[in-house]
């Protein structure tokens, strides 16, 4: 019987031997192949930590929009908010923040499983369970990021703008009763265009997102499963960890202007806001909230890809696939 060379063409065999080959070709060791889940699992799950750590992105919002005699620790925003606004008042804008969830993590998480399985990299008899590239990764998590960033615009307005209404003044309050009231007054008011004010900064800061928190939470995941961790609730756990560490801050600079755009009142460019920034703050500015943005984006990014990975086991279980 002849001998096949992997990553080498087939010679002229018995179609039983063509068949028998390309069985091992398709097949991973693991002995199934990729599950495509359904579109909506990063949205749902995404929402049910949005849920847990609202709070913690309320305060995180005041901080970046704050007036010069509030207050500028994130200990001190908290007891501002529960002292005037009680416990109720942490959850301010809860409904825009799941509109947004359900927009933006639907579609980037849905975008990005989907070109990893479609781009994901053909087995060979020497490498049959192969492993995407960090350069694939973060190309597959930017383009699903920026397009996630786009369809969720209208919530992330909505979320900016109800969370920071409280802190200005009476006469300046828009007072949106929900998200769907929101949306209707916006464009109403303001004309539809209003929905997608700070887009171009919004889709930026999807994109770095996106891949900072995605792709790294992959590459993380495969780190420790290498170390020789089971693929777990540790596992997933030190992953989203250590991913959320590393989106906080590549994407607190245009977080930062990203919140400043959407909750002005003056329709100010990026650059305008970079430049007026820079002069008055320094060049702190761009990490002004980072630690409130991290204990949020830790958190969140945790709950998210824990919730996330128990939507495929479940749907694994469901199937009959684990």
């Amino acid at each position: 019987m002849s001998t096949y060379k992997p990553n080498t063409p087939l010679s002229p065999a018995s179609k039983e031997q063509k068949n028998t080959y390309k069985d091992v070709i398709n097949k991973p060791k693991s002995g199934s192949p990729p599950i495509h889940y359904p579109f909506w699992f990063g949205g749902s799950a995404a929402a049910i930590a949005a849920i847990v750590t609202h709070p913690l992105d309320l305060v995180k919002v005041r901080m970046q929009t704050r007036a010069p005699d509030a207050p500028k620790s994130m200990l001190g925003t908290f007891g501002h908010v529960f002292k005037n606004e009680g416990l109720m008042g942490l959850y301010n804008g809860l409904s825009a923040s799941l509109l947004r969830q359900l927009t933006y993590s639907t579609v980037r998480f849905g975008v990005y499983e989907d070109l990893k399985i479609r781009f994901a990299p053909e087995p060979t008899l020497d490498n049959p369970n192969p492993k995407p590239s960090t350069l694939n990764l973060v190309l597959q998590s930017s383009l699903a990021g920026f397009l996630g960033g786009i369809a969720g615009n209208p919530g992330d307005v909505l979320n900016v703008r109800m969370q920071s209404d409280f802190a200005k003044p009476p006469a300046e309050r828009r007072n949106y009763k929900h998200a769907i009231d929101g949306l209707i007054r916006m464009i109403r008011e303001e004309g539809p265009l209003s929905l997608f004010r700070g887009v171009e900064a919004n889709a930026s800061r999807a994109l770095l997102m996106t891949a900072s928190q995605l792709a790294s939470y992959d590459l993380f995941k495969q780190f420790f499963l290498g170390m020789g961790m089971g693929d777990n609730i540790t596992t997933h756990f030190s992953a989203s960890l250590s991913a959320g560490f590393v989106a906080t801050t590549v994407c607190s600079p245009v977080d930062v202007i990203k919140t400043r755009i959407m909750s002005g009142a003056d329709k100010q460019s990026i650059a305008e806001i970079f430049r007026s920034a820079t002069q008055k703050e320094g060049y702190l500015w761009m990490f002004r909230g980072w630690v409130p943005s991290f204990i949020r984006l830790g958190p969140h990014t945790i709950f998210t890809m824990i919730f996330f990975e128990q939507h495929k086991k479940l749907y694994r279980q469901w199937k009959g696939l684990d």
